[in-house]
């Protein structure tokens, strides 16, 4: 791979799993796998997508660059002949946030899950070809989580066949959606729909917002760019948005009507089309964005750990080498978790791709029963997996010490560039809510017809789980899969139960939702937990080919499970699944676990199979050729244009002569 010397080259050869085997398992297939290295490489060996100057670049000078390189990537995505496939890793690897990513993300999906079909024979064939532009505009100045709060109107007017668009408040400007600021000609506009007075609450409209010849706003649209954000580089690539209408006509045929329509004389009708799969789009967006979850987590493991075997502090016998901080067992604690971490994320995320598909065919069939639960559970898993990565990066980044700080180290970036995950497409906590209404309405409804299904599945046992006692006894029978399951089952189980009992005692339920909310998000968060360890247990019942390959995956599926039962004991000794004995055992198991992985660790993050141009760090290069890089990397910096800086004789020379009087400050 990249590097002439590999300075990690003793660890790899220790390695004792086959990594070409784990390469395919961590890309879910050998196709996939092949898809992702050809693309990877592609970017990598191009100097069109070179990305360490980011950093330094002013804002304009960053958005114009990120535009070349949008144009480039279409321009080789057109010449290659790329599949779809091909075409949206390729995009992945430039490792810019863009217009495009709302345009293939969120633009495109929208019209195809809310558009008739006749709207997307229309519009569908203009994005694909990119001769429109477009974004998602929903979120507002003064509504965000709370949709159906927005105040953008959409009102018919019969006489005209029109809808007119109208932001009536300052509260009403769109705010914050990518590309709208100065890229998009079109937009997915989210109002609410109203017809001869009455308001049908929120719909979406595909609205023109600029000229396809010269690019200027078109009449009664005021829009730009919303500012700079957090970090350097990171999303200042991206030209988030703020958009107001004043009174903007568009065709009545711009509502996408898939679900429900405004007939020609004003009539508000639903389709035959059921309701419910507008929810498809989203349970895809999310499923989408936990999958990048292990992707970002990942990045930073591969950078910690492979810095970590190449860092070496203290512990020097009679002048020979220091320790490599990989082997302290603190520095292991810390960072085993987030790499199994990035295991179980993937697992879970290939298993959201599956109960998309599931839910799509359901929902084709007019079968609705698994909807809410699957709603709930991508929600939840978007929650957990998001807040668990933004926290995993930025323990990366000190786990590099003083250099992580440095934006050469690539986790400065990463940080900066993931931490929005944690907002959009719904506020953590507030989707933490939506899972906890989930499960105490799945509660309430036992002993009707209504059964628990899928992951919610063992709250049908629930008599059953709150009697439940751990059985282990020795350290070892913590590695028995049902050991864990039980004791992950029981506290979620308990936990659910114990919110549903307390919030009976209230007579108005809104109060008391509002009054237990921090419990409620607490049993949610062990539901979501409970799904991630039971998707990997599930993940390693599968037949994985590989020397050793089944046994590393079986090692970080109990790091996971246990790290989680170490961090919330709390909860496992006050629902009483667990005795303080037994939490003991779990904690030496544990520390067990991370002296097994520590020979495969290096292994375990090649098995990412990332270039050094995507990860974009000095210090998590393959090679670990850390310190020369770090030098070479420091004199490119533009302070270091000149030996004197600028500013000197005008500034620094009046203090060192005492002149500061005369000085022209």
């Amino acid at each position: 791979m990249e590097g002439m010397v590999d300075h990690l080259a003793f660890e790899r050869n220790n390695s004792q799993f086959d990594v070409d085997e784990m390469k395919i398992v961590w890309a879910g297939s050998r196709h996939a796998f092949e898809v992702s290295d050809k693309m990877a490489r592609l970017v990598a060996s191009d100097p069109a997508f070179r990305k360490d100057d980011r950093v330094v670049l002013d804002r304009k000078a960053l958005f114009k660059n990120t535009l070349r390189k949008a144009a480039y990537a279409w321009k080789r995505i057109i010449e290659l002949r790329l599949s779809e496939e091909e075409a949206a890793m390729l995009r992945s690897f430039v490792d810019q946030p863009a217009f495009t990513d709302l345009h293939w993300g969120m633009f495109v999906p929208a019209i195809k899950g809310q558009g008739t079909e006749e709207q997307q024979k229309k519009w569908l064939p203009l994005a694909h070809k990119m001769q429109i532009i477009g974004c998602y505009a929903q979120t507002e100045l003064g509504h965000g989580s709370n949709v159906q709060g927005l105040e953008t109107t959409a009102t018919f007017d019969p006489r005209t066949d029109e809808f007119v668009i109208h932001s009536p408040t300052l509260t009403s400007s769109k705010w914050w959606p990518g590309g709208l600021g100065k890229v998009s000609t079109h937009a997915v506009v989210y109002a609410r729909l109203i017809t001869d007075g009455q308001d049908h609450g929120v719909h979406g409209f595909i609205v023109q917002l600029r000229s396809l010849d010269d690019h200027l706003p078109l009449p009664g649209i005021t829009v730009g760019d919303i500012g700079m954000k957090f970090g350097n580089g990171a999303y200042n690539s991206m030209d988030n948005g703020m958009l107001r209408f004043d009174h903007v006509r568009i065709p009545r045929n711009q509502m996408l009507m898939r679900v429900s329509q405004v007939t020609r004389e004003g009539k508000y009708v639903q389709s035959s089309v059921p309701r419910q799969l507008v929810y498809g789009t989203m349970v895809y967006v999310r499923q989408t964005i936990v999958s990048d979850a292990s992707v970002a987590l990942s990045r930073a493991v591969c950078i910690a750990t492979r810095y970590s075997a190449v860092r070496r502090q203290f512990g020097s016998k009679e002048g020979g080498l220091e320790t490599q901080v990989i082997d302290y067992k603190t520095q292991q604690a810390r960072l085993f978790p987030l790499l199994a971490s990035a295991y179980a994320f993937r697992f879970v995320g290939e298993w959201l791709k599956w109960l998309y598909m599931d839910v799509m065919k359901r929902l084709q069939a007019s079968d609705f029963s698994t909807l809410p639960e699957a709603h709930a559970c991508t929600a939840g898993l978007k929650s957990l997996t998001t807040s668990a990565t933004a926290d995993g990066i930025e323990e990366c980044r000190k786990l590099c010490g003083g250099h992580g700080y440095l934006c050469s180290s690539g986790l400065p970036e990463l940080f900066a560039v993931y931490i929005p995950t944690c907002t959009y497409e719904g506020d953590n906590t507030v989707l933490l809510l939506q899972v906890a209404r989930h499960l105490i309405k799945t509660i309430s409804q036992l002993g009707s017809r209504n059964k628990p299904v899928g992951t919610t599945s063992y709250i049908g046992r629930v008599e059953q789980l709150m009697q439940y006692r751990s059985d282990v006894q020795k350290v070892e029978d913590w590695l028995k899969p049902n050991a864990v399951l039980g004791a992950f089952e029981a506290r979620a189980a308990k936990k659910v139960v114990a919110c549903a009992q307390n919030l009976s005692k209230f007579t108005n339920p809104e109060e008391g939702f509002q009054e237990l909310s921090v419990d409620l998000v607490e049993a949610a968060v062990a539901h979501c937990q409970l799904i991630v360890v039971s998707k990997f247990i599930e993940k390693l019942q599968q037949d994985i080919p590989g020397k050793g390959v089944k046994q590393q995956l079986e090692l970080l599926c109990s790091i996971y499970a246990l790290f989680l039962l170490h961090k919330h004991l709390g909860d496992f000794l006050a629902t009483g699944c667990i005795t303080p004995k037994q939490g003991s055992l779990a904690n030496e198991l544990l520390r067990s676990l991370y002296s097994q992985v520590r020979p495969n660790a290096i292994a375990l993050v090649d098995a990412f199979n990332y270039t050094d141009h995507y990860l974009g760090s000095v210090l998590g290069r393959y090679d670990g050729d850390v310190y020369p890089k770090l030098y070479e990397e420091a004199w490119k910096d533009p302070l270091n244009d000149s030996v004197v800086p600028d500013g000197f004789q005008e500034y620094i020379r009046p203090m060192l002569k005492q002149q500061l009087r005369n000085a022209r400050l």
